[in-house]
């Protein structure tokens, strides 16, 4: 049995996964699919946030996961993140099973 994947590139994903990457996963990943130009990146799915809400810890190679997809974006992008001449610049969203505009912080 393969171990469970929590991480998926915005190019891996379509609007049919909502329910794994979520509303605004799915979105940009279909969007990605579409050839609309949406900057690279990733979603962390619902699976990992369910097994937090679960077991109080984080699944096992989700770390891993997240750090092999932002290596993805520094080859991808050219820019490392943490580098103050040349630093990838992310945006973590939030989401939650109901849309709830402007009541979860985004980060940039």
């Amino acid at each position: 049995m393969s171990p469970t994947k929590y991480v998926y590139d915005f190019s891996e994903g379509n609007a049919s996964m909502k329910p794994l990457l979520g509303g605004k996963g799915a979105n940009l990943a279909e969007m990605t699919g579409l050839g609309i130009p949406v900057p690279p990146g990733f979603t962390v799915t619902t699976a990992a946030c369910v097994y937090y809400s679960t077991h109080g810890e984080y699944p096992a190679g989700l770390k891993e996961e997240i750090e092999e997809h932002l290596r993805g974006l520094e080859k991808l992008t050219g820019k490392t993140l943490g580098d103050p001449k040349n630093p990838l610049l992310l945006s973590v969203r939030s989401g939650a099973v109901f849309s709830m505009p402007g009541m979860m912080d985004t980060v940039l």
